[in-house]
């Protein structure tokens, strides 16, 4: 079962993104390794719990607790968010046990044809879904005195002249707020089901008629229209938040744990007056294991909820499920925690919902006016131009029928192979075009750069979100039409272009390429022959590919 194309754009993929791009997820044990007779407990959990999990599995692992047979019980942390778990997993998997955002999740994997975590589930900890949102930002709009909703922090991202008029004007023309994407993440789904529930003011759990109503698909669509980041990871979204500051990104909605987490009092968790909902993180074991790899899940998933690991949690911003276990140190006036929030709590969702808010986000989402500039000089000969090629042809097939596309080579001078066509009547046509490419000649980094500006500005339009993507493996070596100066970024930041530049290679124009990113609040990778692949695939989730759940 795939996900639909989702029309519309990831405005940015966070640079920390990068360290989990060489694989679908990571893998976190502690130690040197299990012993050699050690039962090996492999263990998804959503990113949101990284934080308390590594450390909790490093304690446990180093505490060399047995099983029954006397045999040490070792543990391998895996961050996964809970609609990529459902991709990962839904042909099956050896997972022994899974930890979800919600129950909801564990249902939805079970309707995609795998049902072996249904049988048992204990929760591990609690935290509401708020609006993480830098202490500032928040006292400026009069918070905690005057309460914000979802619909609230919509409106002001989506009418400048309303944001700064409430701000001041201290933080920018606009507010600029995120959510993860919600194919790949609870988070993400949260909000948009939390939007519903905010447009039909309702606490009990919303139907797939709910989700059909103009006023809700109107409500939702402006509040993403004034989304500037998808991020893949809640984790993810609260270490970009606090690492590129309130000019990045003003808001951003996670669970209370991250924002504290991550905000040292700077960022504070804002419980929305409509209400929201309450993630329980399920510990789910897999019933297809063998009966000595479930005791060992059990064991470990004891530990989780026993008076050590539930001390260590709280500790972490969550919310213990134990009540020998006293509230943490992080909880307190500092951090913005209300214990006595939140005072509304959303019933969980259906799995129908999970589907039919996917289908809205669809909707909602602008389509992508994207110019791709790629590098084919002569330094590019060999696998750098067969696994750009390779990569950059996957990139397209994920793209949605009614983004446009335009595609630049530049070697001695900058070619337009491409120019502004309809993806979904044109895949075979882009698709020779990117096959056609051959390395050879000078770099003309610049002037692909201002041609690619040029581009931008005579095919945007205000139905679609501009994008500028830049692959280059070396310097500039001829252009004589532009050079990398004020006025070159003025021009790319004047389209109202994301942009994602890609460094390929040892010998590429880092400086360049990080500060071009970095002046359009955009995102600088630096890649390789083996990364460029997966880079491009991160990429392709954040224009909008076939990713995530769905039906």
């Amino acid at each position: 079962m795939k996900f639909k194309n989702v029309r519309g754009l990831f405005l940015l993929v966070g640079l920390l993104g990068l360290m989990a791009l060489a694989c679908d997820f990571g893998e976190i044990g502690g130690g040197d390794g299990p012993p050699s007779n050690a039962v090996v407990v492999d263990v998804a959990a959503n990113t949101s719990l990284e934080p308390w999990l590594t450390t909790a599995v490093t304690n446990f692992n180093d505490a060399e607790i047995q099983n029954s047979d006397e045999k040490p019980v070792y543990v391998n942390l895996i961050s996964v968010e809970s609609g990529q778990a459902v991709n990962d997993f839904a042909e099956g998997t050896a997972v022994a046990m899974w930890i979800p955002d919600e129950q909801v999740w564990v249902n939805v994997l079970a309707d995609q044809g795998n049902g072996e975590f249904q049988g048992d589930c204990v929760s591990v900890a609690e935290s509401p879904l708020v609006i993480g949102m830098w202490r500032t930002v928040a006292e400026s709009l009069g918070y905690p005195g005057l309460p914000l909703g979802w619909l609230d922090v919509g409106s002001l991202a989506g009418d400048p002249s309303a944001w700064r008029y409430y701000s001041g004007g201290e933080y920018g023309d606009a507010l600029r707020i995120s959510h993860t994407h919600p194919g790949l993440s609870g988070t993400g789904t949260g909000t948009l089901l939390a939007l519903v529930q905010a447009a039909q003011s309702k606490s009990e759990a919303v139907t797939t008629d709910d989700i059909q109503q103009p006023i809700v698909q109107a409500s939702v669509g402006a509040f993403e229209s004034a989304v500037t980041w998808f991020s893949t990871g809640t984790d993810l979204i609260g270490q970009t938040m606090a690492s590129r500051g309130p000019e990045f990104l003003g808001a951003a909605v996670m669970y209370e744990n991250t924002a504290v987490h991550y905000g040292n009092g700077e960022i504070i968790p804002i419980y929305p007056l409509e209400g929201t909902f309450m993630a329980t993180h399920p510990a789910c074991l897999n019933q297809s294991n063998d009966a000595t790899t479930q005791e060992a899940a059990q064991i470990f998933r004891d530990y989780l909820v026993g008076d050590e690991a539930q001390t260590t949690a709280v500790t972490y911003a969550l919310r213990s499920i134990n009540p020998n276990v006293a509230v943490g140190p992080t909880i307190n006036e500092t951090s913005g925690v209300d214990l006595s929030q939140p005072e509304i709590i959303f019933n969980s969702p259906s799995v129908d919902t999970i589907y039919a808010v996917q289908d809205l986000w669809q909707e909602a989402r602008k389509d992508v006016n994207l110019v791709m500039l790629l590098d084919t000089s002569g330094s590019m000969r060999g696998n750098k131009m067969e696994n750009m090629r390779e990569a950059a042809l996957q990139f397209v097939e994920q793209m949605g029928d009614d983004d446009y596309i335009s595609i630049i080579a530049f070697s001695t001078e900058p070619e337009m192979l491409v120019n502004h066509a309809l993806v979904g009547e044109s895949r075979s046509k882009v698709a020779n075009a990117i096959n056609s490419v051959q390395a050879r000649g000078d770099t003309t980094l610049f002037d692909a750069i201002g041609d690619g500006a040029t581009t931008l500005e005579a095919t945007g339009s205000p139905d679609t979100a501009n994008a500028l993507v830049v692959l280059s493996d070396g310097e500039d070596t001829r252009s004589y039409r532009y050079s990398f100066n004020q006025e070159l970024i003025d021009k790319v930041v004047g389209t109202g272009a994301t942009v994602f530049t890609i460094s390929y290679g040892s010998g590429a124009d880092m400086s360049t390429m990080q500060g071009l990113a970095t002046a359009a609040n955009g995102n600088y990778y630096a890649g390789d022959e083996a990364s460029i692949a997966a880079i491009y695939e991160e990429m392709s989730a954040a224009f909008g590919g076939s990713v995530g759940v769905g039906r």
